[in-house]
């Protein structure tokens, strides 16, 4: 079965319903069996009004009509739970397909796009989903063969009175057909802006201390509310379409059963039609309204499901991190070499933007502390990106123990570095959650030695559930989220632990700790930090001096001090920064 290529849009659709083709057979072939129930039902009534008048028994008419009630109602049951189930498990299977491709996304392809408008794809567009992608399409096809079953019968019943249905019909399908692509349009507009409400709304929340301390509540709500008045138009001219439509169908049905009704009145009186077959006939007219508003409805739902599919295989489409193929190495084994390399590295953001990093040759020694330095948007975290592997060097080459890494997977990659950032995000869970997410198998021994070279035993000690706390940013300070990324980083020996400045929001006594902790995990391996605070810079074996992308100097604190100006300008204002904090302590 396959859609065909002229309407690209609908196969987007399909490509979600084609793994379920025999499940949406089966409700059709209910759908079809029931409303051949409810086109029996006026012939049968016939038969019940001819009996009356000839005086024979009621009884075999009144039981084809039971059977027909129970029959229908039955197949209803039954279509009605099969495709709910299958709605279920389309909804189910497109959330999956996207969880999992969003996690699988490289960090470039998921943080160009506001998190808020990919959860809005999730959960919403999902929904939309559901009904176009499984009752839509059979809702179609059920509608319009009821359609034609009801005028065959019309006609079977009476060819004149016909005519003047057919001709009702007409004018109903022309006015919808001109009508549904302004309602379709907007409901895909109004979904849009659904979308960006939920990326500004979750910006603004993730950051509401910056809004209030801004005084900008009121502000920020109108930038937001601004995409819900805009989804609200979209949606009341959809409204409006919509109720001209329906208001077109109903008005051009009543008066074509007004119409019917004189005609077949006067047919009646003429001899040349039966009182029996007009009510039968005036049955199916008054039934005609449900395979019209069938069709409307499925029609809209096919539109706004149609918009919603495009959008969830967008997220299909994110350019995912690259996985290891056949010949791939197993795994780098440590040597007595460095631990990582950069080779004349060039790496960007996008394909148009300007480089990040430049030419960058780097050592990262399998010991040892080494400090990276430089201004703003000098490259710093760009490299602990490609070392980690967020981002793919445009030119030049990244190798761990002499291993290129194209030749590893990112897990295999991963697995042999820890990573602290520097704004230390909460990850959903509990304080335990947090601590073991890297190595959920951690034993509580390894649990409470790192708790300990952070300082947080006392800390989680006074909690009522203690590792077993609901973790949130109001239990916790800045400086505690540092610590609890830091123990997560330290609890197993990376071969390089990278740390985007650790110990920012930490007091004066924690951070000579964490220090000490640091010292002792360069001593058995490599430690890499990107520095804003004198303190990490004067406990480095070694600095690197990044500007505009570029390495520009390397060596100790004294050789920097003595040969690079660049170097004793960052020292200078870190200095000043450090005093100026001291002071305010005082």
């Amino acid at each position: 079965m396959d859609v065909p290529k002229s309407f690209p849009r609908l196969r987007v659709l399909w490509s979600f319903a084609r793994p379920h083709v025999r499940t949406l057979a089966l409700g059709l072939v209910l759908a079809l069996a029931g409303s051949a129930m409810g086109l029996a039902s006026p012939m049968v009534t016939k038969w019940v009004l001819d009996a009356l008048g000839t005086g024979e028994s009621l009884a075999g008419p009144v039981l084809a009509l039971l059977g027909l009630l129970v029959v229908g109602v039955t197949l209803s049951l039954w279509q009605w739970t099969a495709l709910g189930a299958l709605g279920e498990r389309v909804v189910l299977e497109a959330r999956e397909s996207m969880v999992r491709r969003l996690l699988r996304a490289t960090v470039p392809a998921v943080t160009r796009r506001p998190p808020g408008e990919l959860v809005t794809r999730v959960t919403s567009d999902t929904v939309l989903l559901r009904e176009a992608a499984t009752s839509s399409v059979i809702g179609l096809i059920n509608g319009a063969v009821m359609l034609i079953g009801t005028l065959v019968l019309m006609t079977v019943l009476d060819v004149v009175l016909v005519g003047v249905t057919v001709v009702a019909v007409l004018v109903v399908v022309v006015l919808f057909a001109l009508l549904m692509p302004s309602i379709a349009k907007a409901q895909e507009r109004a979904q849009e802006q659904v979308g960006l409400l939920g990326g500004v709304l979750e910006g603004a929340l993730r950051a509401i201390r910056t809004v209030k301390a801004s005084r900008a509540e009121s502000r920020q709500a109108d930038r937001i509310l601004a995409h819900a008045r805009s989804s609200a138009e979209q949606g009341v001219r959809s409204v409006r379409a919509e109720a001209t439509a329906w208001t077109i169908a109903w008005t051009g049905i009543q008066l074509a059963i007004v119409l019917i009704l004189g005609v077949g009145a006067w047919r009646v009186s003429a001899g040349q039609l039966e009182v029996s077959s007009l009510i039968a006939f005036l049955l199916y007219a008054f039934g005609l309204m449900e395979p019209i508003m069938e069709l409307s409805q499925n029609i809209t739902a096919l539109q706004s499901g149609i918009a919603a599919a495009e959008r969830i295989r967008e997220v299909d489409s994110m350019e995912t991190e690259p996985v290891a193929g056949p010949g791939v190495r197993t795994g780098a084994e440590a040597g007595s070499g460095p631990v990582l390399e950069l080779r004349n590295v060039t790496a960007a953001y996008g394909p148009d933007a300007e480089p990040a990093v430049r030419g960058v040759d780097l050592v990262i020694p399998r010991r040892g502390h080494l400090a990276i330095v430089g201004p703003s948007g000098a490259g710093k975290t760009t490299l602990f990106s490609l070392v980690l592997g967020f981002l793919e060097p445009q030119e030049g080459t990244l190798l761990l123990d002499g291993v290129p890494y194209g030749e590893l997977t990112r897990d295999q990659i991963r697995a042999r570095l820890a990573y602290v950032e520097q704004d230390t995000p909460i990850v959903p869970g509990t304080i335990r959650d947090n601590l073991v997410f890297s190595h959920p198998d951690a034993t509580e021994e390894e649990v409470a030695r790192v708790l300990r070279e952070v300082r947080l035993t006392e800390k989680i000690g006074v909690l009522d559930d203690g590792l077993d706390t609901p973790l949130s940013s109001t239990q916790v300070s800045g400086g505690e989220r540092q610590r609890i990324a830091l123990a997560r980083a330290l609890l197993r020996t990376p071969d390089v632990l990278l740390l985007d400045e650790a110990t920012a929001q930490l007091d004066g006594l924690t951070e000579a700790a964490i220090h000490d902790c640091i010292r002792r995990r360069a001593e058995a391996g490599a430690v890499v930090t990107i520095a804003h605070r004198l303190s990490t810079v004067m406990d480095a074996d070694s600095i690197v001096v990044m500007e505009a992308g570029r390495v520009r100097a390397q060596g100790t604190h004294e050789e920097l001090l003595a040969g690079d100006d660049l170097y004793r300008e960052l020292v200078t204002a870190l200095r000043i920064a450090a005093s100026g904090k001291a002071a305010a302590g005082r």
